[in-house]
C-alpha cells in the first residue's frame, strides 16, 4: 500500500460510500462516528483534496471517485491473492459488483452468471446509457453499456446488438393506429421504461421524419411489466425481440414495422485488473452474449 493512502483510511471511505452515512459506516466498521469522520478527514489531508460530499447519502467527489476505484481494485487484488494462496478469508465470498440494464437482466444476463457459481454477484440495474457512471464512481467493477468509449482505467469489448421491435396489442392497433403508421404513431399513447428511455422517440422520429412519440406516455420501470403493459393495450412500445416473438406468434402482440427494428449495441466494460474473478465472469458473459445477441452489424 502506498504510504500516503493507508488501507484503513481507504476502507473507511469505501464504507461511507457503501453505507451512505458516517453513522452507518461506523456501525459496519465497529468504530465511533467521530472515528470515521477523523479517518476521512485524514485521508483528505493526505490527498490534498475533498473526497466526499457530506450529503445523505454521502457521494464521492471526482477526486473521491478515483480513490474509491483504487480502493476497490486493491481489495479485489487482495481477495484474489488470498484465494490463490489458499488462505482463509473468514468466509468472505468472492464478490463482483456489475451494472446491467433491465432488458439484459430480464433476458440473457442471468444465464451467464450461472456459469460462474463461485462468485457472489451484486447487480446494479441501470439504463445501458448510464451504467458507465457507476464504473466511473467506482461502485461497480464491470458494466454492460451502450457506449464503446472506455471509462478511464477500463477496457471495452463488444457483446453484440439487442434488437427491439415496435409492438402493440391488436386491439390497440385497431383503436389508435388504423391507417398509415407515420400519420398516427406520434399521437398514439406510448409505454416507456423511464424518463431516460428514448427508444420509442427514436422509432417515432424514423417514421414521421422528426416527431417523437406522444406526450401521452406511461412509465413502467420493469422489463416484464413493460411487455405486459404493451400487450394489455396501455400503449405501443419497443420490446426486446426475444420477449416479443413468442407474443407475436400467439397473437397478443403485433409488430408494427417488421422491416424497421432498432438495434442497440451492447459492450462489456471492466476495470483493467488482473483478477481471476473478473476474468471468469467476463468469459461467461461474452460466451452467453455470443449466443443470445445479434452478432451482425445492422
Amino acid at each position: 500500500m502506498m504510504p500516503d493512502l493507508p488501507l484503513d483510511l481507504v476502507r473507511t471511505l469505501l464504507a461511507v460510500i457503501d453505507e451512505g452515512t458516517f453513522d452507518a459506516a461506523a456501525a459496519a466498521l465497529h468504530v465511533t462516528p467521530s472515528a470515521v469522520s477523523q479517518r476521512v478527514k485524514t485521508l483528505e489531508q493526505r490527498t490534498g483534496r475533498v473526497l466526499l460530499l457530506r450529503t445523505k447519502p454521502a457521494t464521492p467527489t471526482a477526486s473521491g471517485e478515483i480513490v474509491v476505484r483504487f480502493g476497490r481494485q486493491l481489495l479485489q487484488l487482495e481477495r484474489d491473492t488470498r484465494a490463490d494462496l489458499g488462505m482463509s478469508d473468514e468466509g468472505e465470498p468472492a464478490r463482483l459488483p456489475i451494472a446491467v440494464n433491465a432488458d439484459s437482466l430480464s433476458t440473457w444476463f442471468i444465464p451467464a452468471l450461472t456459469r460462474v457459481p463461485d462468485i457472489h454477484f451484486e447487480l446494479h440495474r441501470e439504463d445501458e446509457g448510464h451504467t458507465t457512471a457507476l464504473l466511473r464512481e467506482g461502485l461497480v467493477m464491470a458494466a454492460v453499456t451502450s457506449t464503446p468509449d472506455p471509462v478511464q482505467g477500463c477496457l471495452v469489448r463488444p457483446l453484440g446488438h439487442m434488437r427491439y421491435l415496435p409492438t402493440a396489442s391488436p386491439d390497440f392497433l385497431a383503436r389508435h393506429l388504423d391507417g398509415p403508421l407515420r400519420a398516427h404513431i406520434a399521437d398514439a399513447p406510448v409505454v416507456v421504461f423511464d424518463r431516460r428511455d428514448d427508444l420509442q422517440d427514436r422509432f417515432a422520429r424514423t417514421r414521421t421524419g422528426g416527431r417523437g412519440a406522444s406526450h401521452h406516455r406511461h412509465h413502467i420501470p420493469s422489463s416484464e411489466g413493460f411487455v405486459d403493459a404493451v400487450a394489455a393495450g396501455l400503449g405501443w412500445g419497443m420490446v426486446p425481440q426475444v420477449q416479443a416473438r413468442p407474443r407475436i406468434r400467439e397473437g397478443t402482440l403485433v409488430d408494427l414495422a417488421p422491416d424497421h427494428p432498432i438495434d442497440v449495441p451492447l459492450y462489456w466494460q471492466q476495470w483493467k485488473l488482473d483478477s481471476p474473478t473478473l476474468a471468469a465472469a467476463a468469459r461467461a458473459i461474452h460466451d452467453t452474449a455470443a449466443q443470445a445477441l445479434d452478432q451482425t452489424r445492422p
